[in-house]
This record gives C-alpha cells, sequence and structure tokens, in this order.
C-alpha cells in the first residue's frame, strides 16, 4: 500500500503545548475534509504533558503531582490510556486525510497509516515491527501499559517503541502517535495515582529509540520527515504513472506535497479556539464523556 493521491502538506516539528498540539490535529482534519491539502507533521510537546484518553477516568490522574511538576494536561479524541508526552523523550507525528481515500477498515487503515512509521524505524536501523500477538496489560489507564495489540502497538527488542490511534470524522481520518526516544519512567509513572508498577516494571516494557541506535534526538526526527515525505510522495507518484497509462510517462494529476508546508492564520484561529473550548477546558479534560 502506498500514501493515498492528492494534495498534501508536510508541517515540519513545532513545539507547542499539548492543548494547541490536540486542536492543531482536529484542524488538520477540518482541513482535508474541508477541500485543503491533507496533512502530515511532527510535532514537539513543550511543556511535557499528560493527554487522556477519550474515556479515561480522570481520577486515574495524580493532579497535585502533575500541578507541581509542571505537567500540562489534556484529553485525546482517540481512545487508550493516558500518555505523558515531555519535550525530550517523545517525537510525535499525525496524519490527517479525507476518509475516503483510505480504507473503511480500521485495521486496513491502520496499516496503511503506519507504513511511515515503520520506515522510519528502519531508516534509524532499528527492527521494529507490530507486536505478533496480543501481550496482557500491566496497568489498563497507562497506555504504554496496557495490553499490546498486534493492529498497532510496535515493539522492538521485545518492549513497546511506538503507539499509535486514530479517530474518525464523518468525513476525515486523523491517525497520531508517539515514537519514544527515551524513557523517563519514574516521570511517567508519577503523573498516575497509585499505579501498582515501579520504573523498572516500566522500563521492561517500554524502550526508547536511544537505547537501539546511535542517533540522537535531531536525527530521529529527520528520519520521520523523511519517511513522512518519501510515503506521500510515493503515492502521488503511483497515481500518476496510472494516470498516465502504460508508455504514456507519468501524468500530473496525481498531486503534489509541499515539503514546507505551514498553518494558514485562519487554522491557527481556529485552534485557538478548540483549545479554549475544549483542550483546556475542565469540562473536557476533567470528565469522562458520560459524565459531560
Amino acid at each position: 500500500m502506498t500514501a493515498p493521491a492528492g494534495e498534501w502538506r508536510l508541517i515540519r516539528e513545532e513545539a507547542r503545548p499539548g492543548p494547541t498540539q490536540m486542536a492543531l490535529d482536529e484542524v488538520a482534519a477540518e482541513t482535508a475534509s474541508g477541500g485543503g491539502p491533507a496533512t502530515v507533521r511532527t510535532y514537539r510537546w513543550d511543556p511535557t504533558c499528560l493527554t487522556l484518553g477519550y474515556g479515561q477516568d480522570p481520577e486515574t490522574v495524580d493532579w497535585d503531582a502533575c500541578e507541581r511538576a509542571g505537567v500540562d494536561v489534556t484529553r485525546r479524541r482517540t481512545g487508550g490510556g493516558g500518555i505523558v508526552h515531555d519535550s525530550y523523550g517523545d517525537v510525535a507525528y499525525s496524519i490527517a486525510v479525507p476518509a475516503g481515500d483510505v480504507p473503511g477498515d480500521l485495521l486496513d487503515a491502520y496499516h496503511l497509516l503506519c507504513e511511515p512509521i515503520l520506515d522510519a524505524f528502519a531508516r534509524l536501523g532499528i527492527d521494529a515491527d507490530y507486536v505478533e500477538e496480543a501481550v496482557p496489560e500491566l496497568y489498563h489507564p497507562a497506555c504504554y501499559l496496557r495490553e499490546l495489540h498486534p493492529a498497532h502497538d510496535v515493539v522492538a527488542a521485545g518492549r513497546k517503541v511506538a503507539g499509535n490511534a486514530q479517530y474518525r470524522t464523518r468525513d476525515a481520518v486523523i491517525q497520531h502517535g508517539s515514537l519514544s526516544f527515551s524513557v523517563d519512567a519514574a516521570a511517567h509513572l508519577d503523573a498516575f495515582a497509585d499505579p501498582p508498577v515501579d520504573p523498572e516494571t516500566f522500563r521492561e516494557r517500554v524502550v526508547g529509540i536511544d537505547e537501539l541506535a546511535d542517533v540522537d534526538r535531531a536525527e530521529a526526527v529527520a528520519a520521520l520527515e523523511a519517511s513522512l515525505a518519501s510515503w506521500v510522495e510515493a503515492g502521488i507518484e503511483a497515481e500518476a504513472e496510472r494516470e498516465g497509462g502504460p508508455g504514456d510517462g507519468p501524468s500530473d494529476e496525481g498531486g503534489s506535497l509541499d515539503r514546507d508546508g505551514s498553518w494558514t492564520d485562519a487554522e491557527l484561529e481556529r485552534a485557538r479556539d478548540l483549545v479554549a473550548e475544549r483542550y483546556r477546558d475542565d469540562g473536557w479534560v476533567r470528565s469522562r464523556p458520560g459524565d459531560r
């Protein structure tokens, strides 16, 4: 499989607060479904942020510990458990694309949109792939300690190195995820209320890129951005060849990729509105869907 053809933009790593990053993922989906370009992007969390899964119980969070440590807390639109994203240890990405351009089957859609993620690990010299069979959970509220699922959990050297999640609107699909560059197990666990897992056990489940390859964080980000761009361009070239027909050469109708893409002023304004309305709103962050 290759990326769907069309108009795309690559937005390179930007450091922003977590609520803004979640809002921008939503904005990218709105743009893709509204006739604008599809988006592949990398991003960085600044400051450290705990993102809760859509239906996660807020009582699983140690709110006082997060406040003392200066950890932002927001809630994703994707499911699963909480993840602590720090500015150094976490490399984040998202892909926003029209729903009609990707498979309707969830597993097929994951495998399509995870292609550039697996390729990024290969570029770094890391043998990473989906976990072969389910691994039992250690602590349900923490995403990295939940059951490992062959559909979307990526492991290397027997430990989880990346997680990916999707949500769909009627007209768009957004997939986002985290590649672990460096693991700070104690900081991760400190954000949760009384987790029955110690840092040593956490590290037995989760591994960082820095333990697997002799690369710095900037090199890891560059590999991910290169992989996202190549994935998109391969899909565009494949479509152009189909449109051109045998012997006719590629046509110019397969689409294009802006490798130095950016947000419009209108998108940034929309993101600010979503931050206020949702991603920093206590009614969204501190309550489960049925309680809102």
